[in-house]
């Protein structure tokens, strides 16, 4: 089969940079990737063979004993995988390889004749196959296998599996579709799609990108297929279509509906067919979902999902702070469709987003050492919620439904396509970290070397180096949370409104090596309020300096967050400091606290309370719970 990852899409404009190309050289970036790589990895390696998730392949579980494969533990084992091969496309490691290959050899040997892999229905239902498309995962466990085999077969030019997933993406072709005898059936957990398109990517089949589209575009069309599957095996529930996103085709769906993380993966799926057929429906679909999604379902930090039962979105502008749900998984994929419409469209609109939930939504899923995980991500906590959500209060070292921390894992470790891209004649940088990149530009090498303390700081100094004089455009984003941003160029300043479109300004001229780009992106602490429909933040405001959320901490703070109110001309100064959580920029100020005063044995009362100054101090909203349990609050009365 012919690798043709490079080759050029339909619409795809953009390309995402080659992970093997780039390079953090320090910094912010280059410590969470040392420590994911490090830590992060090799643990949740140890916990997928301490919970069994790695031995199931072996298939030898029988019942009575522990450990019994779930219908998602393919996924987890997967994921894994896939921030494996991350790690080992930015650098080689015989060990972890080794431990890749191990469990490749598992799944090689547990395959079925016909292609089938999956360890639960293999070792403890061999007779469901296919019979509970809507709640069993199949399919979505097949999506992050071949999701995990592209990776690999990228990062180390191993192809077993790659060719034990492409049997398995054979045979699904050969089960489901429109033709007679097959079951005209899609997966209720989205996530094949996508993978798919990947496939094709990688091997340059064509069937497998067929397939990805039937998968949505069967998706919602009548007669519902889980009505079908339901009846044949004497399920009654009654069901809920928008859970999974099947209540209507996709190309009439305008609203985010249902489980968050199902429908930004469906949502990422339809952008990359969209991508790679031209299909202007489908694409105008995406739009009007992300449209929704960003303006009236995200949470300031970049979360979305709100509601805890059903893992969901509810309605325009609910987003509740206390009860936020904001799942990693969710966030995750926010920044995968992101990702994916800013290779259609190059538009500042997506990477903005896409950064928004990187530096807050994603990273408050890992703790500081890299070693426990938040499932949810709550923009207020009180400890006693403890007792009552622990998934909301401390993070975990693992958990029983275990998608996050192998998610946010691979993620972590291919950070360095994300802040990236490459079109014909052009380089893009989406993301500011220091680093070096480098790029086949009309035959020419091209190399990009940032140094940049961001986020700390919006000074962003990038050097070129060319083999030759070389003719493309280098394109930067200015941020949407920069007011007055400031481009040179060998000390020269750019006209930006001349040069600026949808978001980026695109310097187009003749480099030589040695020539120096400067960014002065200005971060002054900003307060933020939200849209008058969401009733949870009226009358308070957020904190942002860059692309960073902040929070208060009861650690820094004292308790009764709630009671604090900062006055609007109260004046607001950011100051660095090394010693804070690993060395973090702290936001402190004058604010005004509620006066306990004469409430003893009183529960409400006429009298008003006075109020008394207070300094307060925040820190950025993904280094929170990171120190002593207590108290958080990201939105402040004003």
């Amino acid at each position: 089969m012919k690798k043709s990852s490079s080759r050029a899409s339909a619409r795809r404009r953009l390309a995402p940079a080659d992970l093997k190309n780039v390079e953090f050289t320090g910094g912010f970036w280059a410590d969470r990737i040392k420590n994911n790589r490090s830590v992060t990895v090799p643990a949740e390696y140890n916990l997928c063979r301490k919970t069994g998730r790695i031995d199931a392949w072996t298939l030898k579980w029988k019942p009575g004993r522990p450990n019994q494969p779930h219908i998602f533990w393919d996924s987890d084992v997967a994921k894994w995988i896939e921030a494996a091969a991350y790690c080992l496309a930015a650098r080689p490691d015989q060990k972890v390889e080794a431990l890749v290959d191990g469990a490749v050899d598992m799944m090689a040997r547990a395959q079925a004749k016909d292609g089938y892999l999956n360890s639960h229905y293999l070792a403890v239902e061999p007779g469901k196959r296919w019979t509970n498309l809507r709640d069993c995962h199949e399919l979505y466990c097949a999506g992050h296998l071949m999701e995990a085999a592209v990776a690999y077969y990228e990062a180390t030019g191993k192809r077993r599996m790659l060719d034990v997933l492409c049997r398995y993406a054979d045979h699904i072709d050969s089960v489901f579709g429109r033709a007679k005898g097959r079951k005209r059936g899609y997966c209720g957990h989205e996530e094949i799609e996508l993978a798919l398109v990947k496939l094709y990517r990688a091997t340059g089949v064509m069937r497998y990108l067929r397939l990805a589209k039937y998968f949505v575009d069967e998706r919602g069309r009548k007669p519902h297929y889980f009505d079908i599957e339901a009846k044949a095996r004497g399920d009654a529930s009654p069901p809920d279509y928008s859970y999974c996103q099947a209540h209507r085709p996709v190309r009439e769906q305008d609203k985010l509906e249902g489980h968050s993380v199902r429908a930004l993966y469906l949502c990422s799926g339809m952008a990359d067919v969209a991508a790679e057929t031209g299909d202007a429906a489908l694409l105008a679909a995406c739009k009007r979902l992300w449209r929704n999604v960003t303006e009236r379902r995200m949470y300031v930090t970049g979360g979305v999902g709100s509601a805890h039962s059903g893992e969901r979105f509810t309605f325009d502008h609910d987003l509740p702070n206390e009860s936020a749900y904001a799942e990693t998984c969710a966030n995750i994929a926010l920044v995968f469709f992101a990702h994916r419409m800013l290779q259609i469209e190059c538009d500042a609109q997506y990477a903005d987003v896409m950064e928004r939930a990187l530096y807050n939504g994603v990273l408050s899923g890992i703790s500081l050492d890299g070693k426990r995980f938040f499932y949810v991500n709550p923009l207020e906590q009180h400890p006693e919620a403890f007792r009552f959500n622990r998934w909301a209060t401390q993070r975990q070292e693992w958990f029983g439904c275990a998608c996050c921390p192998p998610n946010v894992a691979r993620l972590l470790a291919s950070i360095g396509k994300y802040a990236y891209s490459q079109g014909p004649g052009e380089v893009v940088a989406h993301l500011y970290a220091a680093s070096r990149a480098s790029f086949d530009i009309a035959g020419r090498t091209v190399r990009l070397e940032q140094a940049t303390d961001y986020p700390w700081s919006g000074n962003v100094s990038i050097r070129l180096d060319v083999d030759g004089p070389a003719d493309f455009a280098l394109a930067l984003r200015l941020p949407g949370w920069c007011r007055r941003p400031a481009v040179r160029v060998n000390g020269r300043a750019v006209r930006l409104p001349a040069v600026t479109r949808r978001g980026y300004a695109r310097i187009s001229r003749t480099w030589k090596a040695g020539d120096i780009v400067e960014l002065s992106l200005p971060m002054p602490v900003e307060r933020v309020e939200a849209h008058p429909a969401v009733r949870s933040d009226a009358g308070k405001i957020a904190l942002q300096r860059g692309p960073l959320v902040y929070c208060l901490e009861e650690v820094d703070n004292g308790a009764r967050l709630h009671d604090l109110r900062l006055p609007s001309k109260s004046r607001l100064t950011a100051k660095y400091e090394p010693r804070l959580l690993g060395g973090a920029v702290a936001v402190t100020g004058r604010a005004f606290r509620r006066s306990a005063a004469g409430w003893d044995g009183r529960l409400y009362r006429a009298d008003r309370s006075a109020g008394r100054a207070a300094n307060i101090k925040a820190v950025p909203y993904f280094l929170w719970n990171n120190r002593a349990p207590g108290e958080m609050l990201v939105w402040i009365r004003e």
